[in-house]
């Protein structure tokens, strides 16, 4: 629940992650271009070209993920590069017999939304592994300029606050390509103290969203969460792991 809190879901468009690397483009285009070159039977040709047409829808249709699919530029960069290595090498065949060619190429695709699937969540995992350290979040203004975000101690500027236990990092949405981030709570604490810190920095984190939308009139309903009584002073004093836990599965 408190990851869902801290994270702003979307629909996602189809396009599909490979989509937004920056050599995909030119690399299918020559793919499908001589698809009719790699089988000896005619009926492979059309099938073939539609996997590759549809690539990228297809690609978001089979990720399945319970969290939204975006992707760092670098394991981005090592999925593509892993892809158009077996595509290469399929293509440097010279025919292959009837079916051969589309169920390599289903296996690759196949193993592409496998590799993407593991760099979103291994990303979301290593970000969930901090707890209590302290990032700064950036207030909306009165006029509703700006934006609220966790952003990391280094490199911040004047006007920026402490959040401990909210965590960022850069990504790439893979349903419109465009530059994001990706917002986690980190609960790998191994003290009481240290969960202490890191949920009051949540609920402060929480509280800057929920304040600052509701001037703006564009809160997201998942933002507008019940009252976490049990992780509230005086609650906070003898707070236990345990216990937190407890309180987060019961909201």
């Amino acid at each position: 629940m408190a990851l869902l809190l801290c994270l702003s879901l979307t629909v996602a468009l189809a396009r599909g992650c490979l989509h937004c690397h920056s050599n995909f483009s030119d690399k299918f285009n020559f793919y499908r271009d001589h698809v009719n070159l790699k089988s000896w039977w005619v009926g492979d040709i059309p099938v073939s070209g539609s996997l590759l047409t549809d690539w990228s829808q297809d690609t978001m249709n089979e990720l399945h993920l319970a969290i939204p699919a975006e992707i760092t530029r670098e394991k981005l960069d090592q999925v593509a590069n892993a892809v158009y290595q077996k595509m290469d090498v399929l293509y440097q065949g010279k025919m292959y017999f009837p079916g051969y060619f589309p169920n390599e190429l289903r296996n690759i695709f196949r193993e592409q939304v496998r590799l993407i699937q593991n760099a979103i969540i291994e990303s979301r995992i290593d970000c969930q592994r901090h707890c209590g350290e302290c990032a700064s979040v950036q207030a909306v203004g009165d006029g509703g300029g700006g934006s609220v975000g966790p952003r990391r101690p280094r490199g911040a500027r004047r006007g920026l606050s402490c959040v401990a236990g909210v965590f960022q990092y850069q990504t790439i949405s893979c349903s419109n390509c465009t530059d994001s981030h990706v917002v986690c709570f980190g609960y790998n604490c191994e003290s009481s103290a240290q969960w202490e810190m890191a949920v009051q920095g949540l609920l402060r984190y929480i509280n800057i969203w929920h304040k600052q939308n509701t001037k703006t009139r564009t809160t997201p309903a998942f933002l507008v969460s019940p009252s976490f009584t049990c992780l509230e002073p005086p609650n906070l004093a003898n707070l236990t792991l345990e216990d937190a836990s407890e309180c987060l599965m019961q909201h």
